[in-house]
């Protein structure tokens, strides 16, 4: 059974609070990517970064002072230009989802999980870490055109870093 994970692909991430003209770049990819894994008929989750109106008094918000994805607004929404269907939308609080790695334990007969979207360089990068250490024998790769990060640089410098443990970028 091959996976697609969709990180975080949410309207504050694209072109609100936080979003960046890469990120803007990805979204037809991304939807391409989904019709493709769907069509074949792999399953597609969705992951979402939720916070909630303390999000500034947060570890997390004293780093990053700039509320975004606040439960139940636009932001946190997942972009309307793909659709969510009837996949599995698992809500995170922070980069890595721990819910996302027992749910994907709970499944058998993994052959490839791959991730796509934002931010590469922080919760892309975080999710793809905690699947390859839970599931060291599947194979976890990363879309590269169906990513970006905060800059392109950062983005890049994700993109080595797990290809450096083993993840497979293509």
């Amino acid at each position: 059974m091959k996976i697609l994970i969709v990180v975080d692909m949410q309207n504050d991430f694209i072109d609100g609070a936080l979003g960046t003209k890469e990120a803007e770049k990805i979204v037809a990819n991304v939807k391409e990517k989904i019709d493709t894994y769907r069509g074949n008929n792999d399953e597609v989750i969705f992951t979402r970064d939720t916070h909630f109106d303390d999000y500034l008094e947060t570890q997390e918000g004293k780093n990053l002072p700039v509320k975004h994805c606040i439960k139940d607004t636009f932001g946190w929404q997942i972009s309307g230009k793909l659709d969510v269907a009837d996949s599995v939308v698992i809500d995170k609080p922070t980069f890595g989802s721990t819910k996302l790695m027992e749910y994907l334990l709970s499944k058998q007969n993994i052959s490839e999980i791959q991730l796509v979207g934002l931010c590469t360089d922080i919760c892309v990068i975080s999710n793809a870490f905690l699947l390859k250490a839970a599931l060291p024998e599947v194979l976890i790769s990363v879309d590269s055109r169906c990513c970006a990060g905060v800059t392109p640089e950062s983005h890049n410098r994700a993109l080595e870093s797990m290809k450096t443990c083993q993840i497979m970028v293509i």
